[in-house]
């Protein structure tokens, strides 16, 4: 399965959503945005990363390749980067565990123009206030 994840805030920290496509091949298997509150665009990012793979696991994926615009993210996840902000270590504890479900996983960082539809429901949702 394929995730394309992403989270935006406007303001940092403001008004913030995620946004996650799941694929199989070039199959859309699921959609999802939602708003979130005020957030930081990291925690927005996160969250984006987090629902995605929740929702890969209620499908039955036992392989991942995230795909993230946010490069911050992806070096954390690649251990490339330490996660210093308190508030970003439980997410990133969180990821970490998520992953463990998966026999196979890749991450990988995009250009934001590779991620257009995860990039498209965060605003979605920011602008018509969709929520879980």
């Amino acid at each position: 399965m394929i995730l394309y994840c992403d989270g935006a805030s406007r303001g940092n920290p403001g008004p913030g959503a995620y946004g996650f496509v799941l694929l199989e091949g070039e199959d859309l298997v699921f959609q999802k945005g939602s708003r979130m509150g005020v957030v930081t665009n990291n925690v927005a990012e996160y969250e984006g990363l987090l629902k995605g793979l929740e929702k890969s696991i209620e499908l039955g994926a036992t392989s991942i390749t995230v795909r993230s615009d946010s490069q911050l993210l992806v070096r954390q996840l690649l251990g490339e980067y330490r996660v210093k902000a308190p508030h970003i270590i439980p997410l990133f504890e969180k990821a970490k565990k998520l992953l463990t479900n998966f026999k196979q996983v890749e991450i990988t960082h995009i250009r934001r123009e590779e991620n257009t539809l995860a990039d498209a429901l965060c605003n979605e949702a920011l602008d018509h206030g969709y929520t879980d």
